[in-house]
């Protein structure tokens, strides 16, 4: 039985916006409130998929939200019809309209955290939507994106779902942008790699500046719920110097994929230890472990923050060598492109650099591997997945047409207070829902 890796990538909402909402994101905060370009963005998502499902990958699509978020916005007083509650959420407070207007929910790479069958304990793909608890315009994802993984996932022989953890600091969960899997082929067994930046209980080396979004305890809690052991797991701090650098996830210091690891040199504490910890447990597994650790002298972390050069994602190709996918942003950095020139020619695994233009999504503080979520299947398992979600050309030009129909070209934090944008976004969503046939996902509520 063959296996595979799907990379799930998320369709940019309709409300895409620059609301500088992510603090510890310099990304994020830099570009706060200029104008975005919805339908460019979801255009450019997009295109990667069709690129990458092009060349032979399994590439699917993940859906967003609805935004504004009306349900939270009643629970948190505002009242009357859908207009009235818009207008004023404006009045009172536009930073919170903002946040609940946020299309956050493309980044797939936080949206859960998997565990593929062979790792499992009972022999299932394992999903649990991360609480993102950290911020309170991602803390109310997690409720929906549970149901659209039912929809894509739902055949119960083959998939377990799970709550999200307590949205406590304690339990603070980004998903799968702090989690990596490394091995052999996608459906034998491999060693998961879970990256945190805080133990909350016992000891508490953590970041000064910016916030540690992802807990020991947190990641702790999602092995056990998937079955995983100590045979399979390692357990790795985040650096606390990089995340006060604008570090905020492992995915924007570090990538893996198989038995490779591509990581910075200053990514994590106690490096050496835990890498031999990692060698050890893939050689019982017969895998043999092969880090690409880029000095700092030849990329400083700035550098790395400003251009995601680790926010990429390494794809095996079908002759088993690996290519790297990098926004512009990588190419346009010389100290940066010269680093992965004579990396494709020193003989590692990864030999191929695929560029994409992702500026819409990287000004808001995400790159390509912020975009997907990665789902190692066996056979079966690929087959039980709604089918409807995979790309291909008819899918992409259908999806093509969707955004053309349904987006606008500009998008401000003021535009947020016309209540058409709701209506506009509810009427896409309606329409998305038949096309991926993920049924009712969404919890509209009307007035």
């Amino acid at each position: 039985m063959s296996g595979y890796e799907i990379n799930f990538d998320g369709l940019v909402g309709p409300t895409h916006h620059y609301a500088g909402l992510s603090f510890g994101n310099e990304a994020s905060t830099k570009n706060k409130k200029n104008s975005a370009n919805p339908k460019l963005a979801a255009l450019q998502g997009l295109e990667k998929m069709k690129t990458l499902a092009d060349s032979g990958l399994k590439q699917a699509v993940f859906a967003p939200q609805e935004r504004p978020h009306l349900a939270t916005l009643r629970q948190l007083g505002f009242s009357g019809t859908d207009e009235q509650v818009i207008t004023q959420a404006m009045k009172t407070s536009p930073d919170l309209l903002s946040s609940l207007s946020s299309a956050s929910s493309m980044w797939t790479a936080n949206s859960c955290t998997v565990t593929p069958s062979a790792d499992s304990a009972d022999g299932k793909v394992h999903f649990t939507p991360a609480n993102l608890n950290n911020k309170f315009h991602r803390a109310i994802e997690h409720p929906t994106t549970g149901r659209i993984l039912q929809a894509m996932f739902h055949d119960e022989e083959y998939f377990s779902h799970h709550h999200a953890l307590p949205g406590v600091a304690l339990f603070g969960d980004e998903g799968a942008a702090n989690h990596n899997r490394l091995g052999g082929a996608y459906d034998q067994a491999g060693v998961n790699v879970f990256v945190y930046g805080q133990q909350f209980i016992g000891n508490h080396l953590g970041p000064k500046k910016y916030p540690a979004r992802q807990s020991l305890e947190a990641s702790q809690a999602i092995a056990r719920l998937h079955g995983l052991n100590d045979l399979n797991t390692v357990f790795l701090q985040q650096n606390p110097d990089v995340i006060d650098q604008g570090v905020f996830h492992n995915d924007v210091i570090a990538v893996s994929n198989q038995q490779v690891f591509f990581c910075h040199e200053h990514a994590f504490v106690q490096t050496a230890h835990a890498f031999a910890e990692i060698e050890a447990k893939m050689a019982v597994l017969g895998a043999e472990f092969r880090p690409i650790i880029v000095p700092n002298s030849r990329v400083s972390v700035q550098d790395a923050v400003s251009t995601y050069l680790f926010n990429s994602q390494i794809l095996t190709r079908a002759n088993g060598k690996m290519t790297l996918v990098v926004p512009e942003e990588s190419r346009q950095n010389k100290a940066v492109w010269d680093y992965l020139t004579e990396m494709t020619h020193s003989g590692l695994p990864i030999d191929q650099i695929q560029v994409f233009d992702l500026r819409e999504s990287m000004q808001n503080g995400g790159g390509p591997a912020c975009l997907r979520l990665r789902v190692a299947v066996n056979e079966d398992e690929l087959d039980a997945i709604n089918q409807h979600v995979f790309m291909n050309e008819a899918v992409y030009e259908i999806l093509t047409d969707w955004v053309e129909k349904h987006y606008r070209d500009q998008l401000s934090q003021q535009d947020l207070a016309d209540p058409a944008l709701l209506q506009e976004n509810r009427t896409a969503l309606d329409e998305l829902t038949q096309i991926l046939k993920l049924g009712s996902v969404y919890d509209f509520q009307r007035s």
